[in-house]
């Protein structure tokens, strides 16, 4: 008996949050040597525009459970790494410690620290335009009020899901109602093979995805320097109600062009990428581009945990041939991404577009990982896919021929 309350200590011991041993805190303290920490354009970018927020972003359920909450992240407001954590981590999470409602350009709004995903409002001619309404209907409406509060009350009159990952549409149904999208009056607008794509993720694999989530994002460990600290793309996943409205209208080829209430939106589809239906946005009258969740502040997880196949690298990185083609020619001078903080499209930010396509091209000649799990063929999707992207964005990809003229100008 006491050699069993022995080993019972000992396990209990092992499992209690320790410090840095020697050798992570050395590996740590080389970090800062090895890159440019004094570059502080990145939070720069994550503070312009801001508008307000609400008190340590707090949000609760009609029981009054709460779902999100940036209360237990107040240790980030140390400016250097503890030897714990990478200081590259550090600071990515400090980044996105930068939560509330932001003007990115004329007309177009985000939403950021409500979720692990960013939502994007764009003012319409009649209403407003939703981009990726969060994972959750609780935080995705305290998003809008927040909205409201600063610019006034307009209706919804479009949701735009960029992709297939609850993320991006769990929402929905705190910004708008079913029964205005079933009567017509709100349209839904997602890329090809959406909703087969959501059924493969979130319904036959979705309780193997919902268990792997938890490891991979760490939403049930305690927060602190020597727990939870960040997800990279975010703080963590919110806790709410998921919900799902069927898209009343579906982007099918390379390059569609629509006028949705009032503003031209370019849509140039990006499948087997980041997620297996995605597609990014370019918004010629307002000069900014949308890239989905293609481009982001970190090099993404190419075969994730949480995912039931394979991310297509020599695909994500062919996707930005297009959109490469509207910054060059002056077509864009925002870039916003699903997660984190938009940049500028100036040089040298173009590198934007650059620095995702060449990191994944680069994951992709350096590594052969098909693992034997995934659902790809033995020929890699993503030579099929490269081909098919290119070839579907090859009418705006041309070296003499520039995108559509803006027809609004945007403020820098």
């Amino acid at each position: 008996m006491a050699h069993d309350h022995v080993a019972d200590e000992v396990l209990i011991a092992s499992d209690t949050p320790r410090d840095a041993t020697p050798i992570t805190r050395a590996q740590n303290l080389a970090v800062l040597d090895a890159l440019p920490f004094d570059d502080v354009r990145d939070f720069e970018d994550a503070r312009r525009g801001f508008l307000g927020t609400l008190p340590d972003v707090e949000i609760k359920n009609a029981q009054g459970r709460i779902v999100w909450s940036l209360r237990d992240y107040a240790f980030l407001e140390e400016d250097q790494a503890p030897p714990t954590v990478n200081p590259s981590l550090w600071r990515q999470a400090r980044l996105n410690m930068h939560h509330g409602l932001f003007q990115v350009t004329d007309r177009i709004y985000q939403i950021r620290g409500f979720d692990i995903s960013n939502m994007t409002i764009i003012e319409g001619d009649r209403g407003l335009i939703v981009i990726d309404p969060l994972i959750s209907t609780e935080v995705a409406r305290a998003g809008l009020d927040l909205y409201v509060q600063h610019r006034g009350r307009r209706p919804v009159t479009t949701v735009i899901y960029t992709h297939s990952h609850t993320d991006h549409y769990g929402g929905v149904r705190g910004v708008v109602d079913e029964a205005e999208v079933t009567s017509g009056r709100i349209e839904i607008i997602a890329p090809d093979r959406f909703m087969e794509e959501v059924v493969s993720e979130a319904v036959l694999a979705g309780p193997a995805m919902v268990r792997r989530a938890q490891f991979q994002f760490g939403a049930t460990l305690p927060k602190g320097p020597r727990g939870q600290v960040d997800a990279g793309l975010g703080k963590v996943t919110s806790r709410g109600t998921v919900t799902l409205i069927p898209p009343t209208r579906v982007i099918r080829e390379p390059i569609e062009v629509h006028h949705v209430d009032g503003i031209e939106i370019v849509f140039q589809m990006a499948p087997e990428t980041e997620a297996p239906a995605e597609m990014h946005m370019f918004y010629p009258g307002l000069r900014a581009l949308n890239l989905a969740e293609n481009a982001t502040h970190n090099l993404h997880n190419i075969y994730p945990i949480v995912a039931p196949i394979w991310r297509a690298d020599r695909a994500m990185s062919a996707s930005f041939q297009s959109p490469l083609t509207f910054v060059r020619h002056g077509g864009s001078r925002r870039a916003i991404l699903a997660r984190t903080s938009p940049t500028s499209c100036h040089d040298p930010a173009v590198g934007t577009t650059t620095r995702p396509s060449r990191s994944n091209r680069f994951t992709s000649s350096m590594t052969s990982l098909r693992p034997a799990s995934s659902t790809a063929p033995a020929r890699s999707s993503a030579d099929t896919t490269e081909a098919r992207t290119v070839r579907g964005a090859a009418s705006w990809s041309r070296p003499n021929e520039a995108p559509p003229s803006p027809s609004r100008s945007a403020p820098t």
